[in-house]
């Protein structure tokens, strides 16, 4: 072979030789798996969609998790995979109530384990922050036992069902973002989530509900973790930057009609089939 060929064919060869060197870049398994025929909610009032509009009281036809009110604005998990499978229709069931704290999740499990459904939504632990001070917040050990008991429940009773974990809103942020209002702190007079929202609180005292905040999230976090069949979140409802439109009126404190939008599309692209729209 001439010089000059066997100069111009080194570099590819050398270019060959470095190209089948390098691992084989593999596309990511898909974490979808078929459409549920019927799921359940677990939680407290934000998955109640309280005060969302109209009334002060439970709206959960608006729910981020199992809403279905055509025309509200807001696409829930539930109308979604109505859309990938219309066999779920009709069998959307919310258990959360109203008030709940982590305690009351494992009989909210219980339940959902009766129903036999396919997948369950959880989002809890705003009122165990939400206390009457910072002193009186629920323990990291007491809330990591009952969100381990309840994830204990549903993976005995319902071993194929997916499981989606949403995290903590930031309580600090709804503080920070309306503050400076003064319907929002009447509001916040009358006993909303007083260990962050309280007008006489000091900031190391909310520091201590922010930190608080993080470790619930950790706990939530880690306790999914230990099912192949359970989702977290990501941190994607905490890290939500909303705005004072995302805010109930009524009361200052829960989700809007928009908020309730935004929930449900950020959990939807965190949830188990979020690639399939």
């Amino acid at each position: 072979m001439p010089k000059v060929a066997r100069f111009l064919l080194l570099p590819i060869v050398m270019l060959a030789a470095v190209t089948a060197a390098q691992p084989t870049p593999t596309v990511p398994p898909s974490s979808s798996s078929p459409p549920p025929t019927s799921m359940a909610a677990l939680g407290d009032s934000i998955t109640r969609a309280l005060a969302v509009c109209c009334s002060n009281g439970d709206n959960s036809l608006h729910s981020w998790s199992t809403g279905h009110s055509p025309g509200d604005g807001v696409s829930s998990h539930y109308e979604r995979l109505t859309g990938l499978d219309p066999a779920i229709t009709g069998r959307n069931h919310n258990n959360a109530i109203s008030g709940s704290i982590a305690r009351h999740l494992p009989d909210q499990a219980e339940k959902a384990v009766q129903q036999n459904v396919e997948y369950v939504t959880i989002l809890i632990g705003a009122n165990d922050l939400c206390a009457s001070s910072a002193a009186t917040m629920t323990s990291e050990a007491e809330f990591a036992s009952h969100i381990t008991t309840a994830l204990a429940t549903l993976h005995g009773g319902l071993p194929k069902a997916r499981i989606f974990v949403g995290s903590i809103p930031d309580l600090h942020q709804l503080w920070k973002v309306l503050e400076s209002n003064a319907e929002a702190r009447k509001a916040w007079s009358n006993g909303t989530c007083q260990s962050m929202l309280a007008a006489s609180n000091t900031e190391e005292q909310r520091q201590s509900v922010i930190e608080r905040e993080l470790a619930f999230n950790q706990i939530l976090a880690h306790a999914c973790s230990q099912y192949k069949n359970c989702r977290w979140d990501n941190n994607a409802m905490h890290d939500f930057k909303f705005t004072p439109s995302d805010i109930s009126v009524l009361d200052y404190f829960h989700p809007s009609f928009e908020g309730q939008a935004r929930l449900a599309e950020l959990t939807w692209q965190a949830s188990w089939w979020g690639n399939q729209q």
